[in-house]
């Protein structure tokens, strides 16, 4: 299919819901009425309302709101703010957690790719840097207008749109817009030249009708090295509300540059330092090091380069409806579409500019160059029929990614915050066509007066990926392409079983149990990413990953306290390994194979207690074991992995923070543990654990008179007591051994960094 064809498609389905949307909201004005939580959406006003342990669930659920962001600068991330949450492991090489190249989250050992995350009910892929079919969750929303976010670490809702979602799902909410006419503006300034604006308008509520219109831009310095991060976005959400019912609209925009770090090794961090990067803005020295010519403690041609870069423009739309049929029969329904165009540049002294001319260089700029053109629609009926609640639901998804290598040749520096054209060199073009189709039905009911909640259900996913490679020749030509092919992952029947029962006294049982499917992955990290000779020979042997779960614990709820016990047990089967071919930033095609299972278990355990009117107390601790089932084979060569810890795992994770409000203050300080973690598969190779602190206070001064209602000052301080670290582990992905700690895939955490800001609502 084309991507004209696909767009038209697309945009022929928005077009055609918008107007079946716009003909139902025609009827009456009411104000609607909060619904319950399902895959299609879920309103902020639900999210606030529901218990923050997931009490009433029948799976482990952690929910965050707005006011879980008060000990973070402005800005950051919501992945960092869910590090505060049991089970959940998050690293950045930035402040802000928004540094694309060094973000890295896992839940119960499971990495990034083989998890779920959402936004208003948009799937947002596996959130990956070379994603081929979402995007992160920090450009898709405006940080100051996430609403909430629910974290299952093991098991997500059945009806979650993901097709990666092995060991949990994450799904964000925008806010939605303010009952009440208003605007806000916030600047805040920080460390290594940062600073940050937001403004937002509010229409409030006019019969039933309010939006919101909003936009940010952010820039900084990097804290290392020479070379900016920036970011422009929109956010733009409008609701109509009428009766029991409500349409709307979402509009998100991001545009980013950000300067890449240097990727650091063991032995490259103890012979040059924390603060080590690549050698921009002196051409000369990276000229010489092209040339072998090395001075001030480099010893090889991989110590730095020039430097480096990501661009990525991405635009997400949605039209979505929530009717009430009837008194007991609901429809919700979201469509959208998704515009993504990136390039990653690298200055290389791997491949000259011009060569065999007068011209020629020993450095040319490498680019990996992605394109994205998706949509699809979710659906879910919910049915009340006596003491069952019913869902029913689909989700299809079109996708076309295009994925190439280039190689653009230059004479000298070259300021390079642009997408570039016409390259000079080919290493590969390729093409990716991902259809997606996903059926699941659940019967929810309760016996024994009530106290006792179950869930049956099962889900049915079907996704077919399809490459081919695309044709064209350059000035010095096209160099190779990778395979032609397809693979489909497909199950009938995955089941879903949970249930809660309430003890009385605020005390609750929970258990699940559930198994799940993985699809392959499209684009440069998939097994589609390599000759059709490899393909030819590994394509048909392989198998899609897949897991099964069990999972329970206990609840309180007291007056003074939550708290939230869970266990689990993790079957991971046919995991899907790369076994690559060459280093990784040389980028040449790489085998694939399943390499056998992993076995997870663990405790997590939550605490929020509150000591006082002012003063709480959350805490949250982790215990995860998860370990490589057996050996696999690399080729000839047999990689001892059985019985190893998982890469970039730690069994422990803890977490604490106390939060102090008196009057108009707002004090909080936290701290963050993460155990040892390990970057080979055979476990030679690890990085320490380490503590990082973070500070806040905050002074509400409320009305000032005149147009202004509130003034708010706020000043964040992160790793507070200035920790060495390493961050990010795997940046260039993971090695069976390296016992000269010579692998470059280390990312030192940022140092103490302070943000002020003032907020102005009029």
């Amino acid at each position: 299919m084309s991507v004209r064809t696909f767009s038209l498609r697309r945009t022929g389905l928005a077009l055609a819901l918008l107007a079946a949307l716009h003909g139902t909201a025609a009827a009456a004005v009411d104000a609607a009425a909060p619904a319950p939580a399902d895959a299609a959406a879920v309103t902020t006003k639900t999210l606030e309302s529901v218990s923050v342990i997931g009490q009433g669930e029948s799976r482990q659920v952690q929910r965050i709101t707005s006011e879980d962001v008060k000990i973070l600068p402005p800005g950051t991330s919501p992945l960092k703010v869910l590090q505060s949450k049991p089970g959940v492991h998050f690293e950045s090489a930035d402040p802000f957690g928004n540094y694309e190249w060094s973000t890295r989250i896992s839940l119960r050992g499971f990495n990034q790719n083989r998890l779920g995350f959402t936004l208003d009910g948009i799937p947002l892929g596996d959130m990956s840097y070379g994603n081929q079919n979402g995007l992160h969750i920090s450009r898709a929303l405006i940080a100051e207008n996430l609403g909430g976010a629910e974290l299952a670490e093991g098991i997500g809702a059945l009806g979650t749109p993901s097709t990666s979602d092995l060991g949990g799902t994450i799904q964000f909410y925008s806010s939605d817009p303010a009952s009440e006419f208003g605007v806000t503006v916030a600047q805040g300034f920080g460390s290594d030249s940062a600073r940050r604006t937001y403004a937002r308008l509010d229409t409030g509520d006019h019969d039933g009708f309010a939006m919101y219109l909003s936009g940010a831009y952010s820039s900084t310095d990097k804290w290392k090295g020479h070379g900016a991060q920036k970011q422009k976005q929109f956010n733009g959400k409008a609701i109509y509300n009428f009766g029991d019912s409500s349409v709307g609209a979402l509009l998100t925009t991001s545009s980013r540059d950000e300067t890449d770090y240097q990727d650091l090794s063991l032995s490259l961090q103890k012979r040059l330092g924390w603060n080590w990067d690549n050698y921009s803005p002196d051409w000369n020295r990276a000229v010489n090091a092209a040339k072998g010519i090395y001075s001030g403690g480099v010893t090889t041609l991989d110590d730095a380069y020039y430097d480096a870069r990501g661009l990525r423009d991405d635009t997400v739309a949605s039209v979505f409806g929530d009717f009430a049929l009837s008194d007991d029969l609901r429809l919700k329904a979201t469509t959208y579409y998704h515009n993504d165009r990136g390039q990653g540049h690298w200055f290389t002294p791997y491949q000259a500019s011009y060569p065999g001319t007068p011209q020629e260089t020993p450095i040319s700029i490498r680019t990996t160059e992605y394109g994205i053109d998706r949509g699809g629609v979710t659906a879910a009926l919910n049915w009340n029929i006596g003491i069952h609640h019913l869902e029913g639901g689909f989700w299809y998804e079109d996708s076309n990614h295009n994925v190439q290598r280039n190689y653009y040749f230059i004479t000298g520096p070259l300021d390079d915050t642009f997408f570039l054209r016409n390259p000079n060199l080919r290493l590969f073009h390729q093409h990716y066509e991902t259809t997606t189709r996903q059926l699941y039905l659940q019967d929810s009911f309760k016996l024994l007066d009530d106290r006792l909640a179950v869930d049956v259900g099962f889900k049915s996913p079907d996704s077919k990926v399809t490459a081919r490679a695309m044709p064209g020749t350059l000035s010095y030509g096209t160099t190779g392409s990778y395979a032609n092919g397809s693979l489909t992952a497909k199950k009938n029947f995955l089941p879903q079983v949970g249930a809660s029962y309430q003890l009385g006294g605020g005390n609750e049982l929970f258990g699940s149990y559930a198994k799940n499917i993985a699809a392959y992955q499209a684009g440069i990290t998939g097994p589609l990413a390599t000759t059709q000779a490899a393909f030819d020979l590994f394509g048909r042997q392989l198998k899609p990953e897949q897991s099964r779960t069990f999972e329970g614990g206990l609840r309180r709820v007291t007056d003074s306290y939550q708290a939230s016990l869970a266990l689990y047990d993790v079957k991971f089967d046919n995991r899907l390994l790369v076994i690559a071919q060459c280093s990784g930033i040389v980028g040449c095609p790489s085998a694939y194979a399943n390499v056998g299972s992993v076995s997870s278990r663990g405790a997590e355990l939550a605490v929020n207690v509150k000591l006082s009117p002012t003063l709480h107390w959350s805490n949250s601790l982790s215990y995860n074991r998860s370990r490589y089932y057996s050996d696999y084979l690399n080729g000839t060569t047999l990689v001892a992995t059985k019985g190893k810890t998982v890469v970039d795992s730690p069994k422990q994770l803890f977490f604490s923070e106390l939060a102090w409000t008196p009057g108009a203050w707002d004090l909080r300080i936290s701290a963050n543990y993460t155990g040892k973690r390990y970057y080979t598969y055979t476990n030679d190779a690890s990085v320490p654990s380490f503590w990082v602190v973070n500070a806040a206070a905050a002074y509400d001064f409320g009305k000032l008179g005149g147009s202004v209602q509130d003034l708010r000052l706020a000043l964040n301080v992160s790793n507070l007591l200035d920790k060495r670290y390493f961050a990010t582990i795997g940046s260039n992905g993971f090695t069976a051994s390296d016992p000269t700690g010579g692998f470059q895939t280390l990312l030192p955490g940022s140092p103490r960094a302070a943000m002020l800001t003032a907020t102005l609502k009029f």
